[in-house]
């Protein structure tokens, strides 16, 4: 037996927390060596747990990169468009909502929108442009023997490019005159051109242009070749024609029921000031009383925007409940594998508590343990996830990237699981006891 008088008391100026946080530091660098040693001794099977939650893992963060770079790619059209750009419209289709079949809906009643009212908007000190516009339509054009089907047409106003970044190829815009004049010219964009003409110029060329819902079929000419700004909206809109919206009703038959007037405000004003002054105009030109609602919308980039983040929202978290559902799996697989693992080293925990281990450091243990084994299929999940982003971005548009939210949750999720799911072998591995242990073969 020790003499010292010293013995069993704690150095000067040493607290027991500062005791504590050093016998847990060393738990855990322990818990650290025995895991790896258990994963090295049993390779494979410890391999296809970590694919098992790096499944889980990459889809979270997959997912997470694309729809980051969805949104950012959605917010830079709307952004180089004109964000405080906004359009006046018969009904606001961002707040409609699905009734009986058999009822015509709220807005069936209210008055379509005029040529008239965009003309008086447009003379507002506080709009640069006021454009009506007939909203899109399809028309097939036709050139020689070359015949192009189910292409965007558009009737709109003079001046439409300020709505629509971009630059003219070749040729111009077509003029108020010629729109007062119902002109028969077109512009078309980069793609229908190069589908239409090749490398020959466009421009003075005669093509057909038919509508096929109103059974009507006009000859126009190529007066302009427009190329949108790219953004993610640009790739998959090749092929379109913009027409003079009186060329459209009265030479194609295109109906005015959905027409709206794109405003773009002056530089010198707010986008809200604009707003105010359109509603009050809109409102004078319509005979609206004070106590009378609008028989009009104002729909601005910014509730697009808005309604986009919510179906996003929506769809990411459905994506991300089935991502959950794949690393519920892979944690149902860590219980496999640590239930098997104190099984076969029932004998190694009875002589460690037979030596004075705790029943909480053999609980720390395997809860080390198999969170290690998670984590490592995060870090595997995350790689996968990087490259799948890595390759969208390269080869699409979209300018897919990692968020730090999708990391962090990433692994967050997967230490919490290697907790939650190594909680189980690991209780049933601290309650052995010693005796019973070390007499298992």
């Amino acid at each position: 037996m020790s003499t010292d008088p010293g013995a069993g008391r704690m150095a000067p100026g040493t607290s027991r927390l500062e005791e504590r946080g050093a016998s847990g530091l060393m738990a855990l660098v322990e818990g650290f060596l025995i895991a790896r040693d258990a994963i090295r001794a049993n390779r494979i099977r410890s391999l296809l747990t970590v694919l098992g939650v790096a499944v889980g893992v990459s889809v979270v963060v997959a997912i997470g990169a694309l729809m980051t770079g969805l949104r950012e790619s959605v917010m830079t059209a709307f952004e180089a468009a004109g964000p405080d750009n906004f359009v006046v419209t018969r009904f606001d289709f961002t707040s409609l909502t699905v009734g009986d079949r058999n009822d015509r809906p709220p807005w069936w009643g209210k008055p379509e929108i005029e040529a008239e009212e965009a003309r008086r908007l447009d003379a507002l000190p506080s709009v640069q442009d006021a454009l009506y516009d007939l909203n899109q339509f399809q028309v097939d054009i036709a050139f020689e023997t070359e015949v192009m089907e189910d292409v965007l047409g558009s009737g709109t106003s003079a001046g439409w490019s300020a709505y629509q970044a971009g630059d003219f190829v070749v040729g111009r815009d077509f003029t108020p005159a010629e729109v007062e004049q119902n002109r028969a010219v077109v512009v078309l964009s980069t793609g229908l051109s190069e589908q239409l003409f090749g490398q020959r110029d466009p421009i003075g060329r005669r093509i057909r242009v038919s509508n096929p819902f109103r059974g009507t079929q006009e000859p126009f000419t190529v007066i302009g070749v427009y190329e949108l700004e790219e953004n993610i909206f640009s790739g998959a809109l090749r092929n379109w024609a913009v027409f003079p919206w009186t060329a459209a009703v009265r030479r194609l038959r295109q109906s005015t029921f959905q027409a709206q007037i794109l405003v773009v405000p002056a530089d010198s004003v707010s986008a809200q000031r604009a707003q105010d002054d359109v509603v009050a105009a809109m409102r004078g030109m319509r005979g609206l009383g004070p106590r009378e609602e609008n028989n009009f919308s104002l729909l601005a980039s910014a509730q697009i925007v808005d309604l986009f983040n919510r179906l996003t929202a929506v769809f990411f978290l459905v994506i991300l409940l089935l991502a959950s559902a794949g690393l519920l799996v892979g944690g149902v697989g860590v219980i496999g594998i640590m239930l098997i693992s104190v099984t076969e080293r029932t004998r190694e925990i009875g002589v460690r508590k037979a030596i004075g281990a705790t029943r909480r450091e053999i609980l720390w243990q395997f809860l080390v343990e198999a969170s290690v084994l998670t984590c490592g299929g995060a870090a595997v999940g995350l790689m996968i996830g990087w490259g799948m982003a890595a390759t969208v971005a390269r080869f699409t548009p979209l300018p897919a990237a990692i968020p730090a939210w999708a990391v962090a949750a990433a692994l967050g999720m997967a230490a919490l699981s290697g907790m939650l799911f190594g909680l189980l072998p690991a209780y049933r591995a601290s309650r052995l006891e010693p005796v019973a242990a070390l007499r298992f073969e």
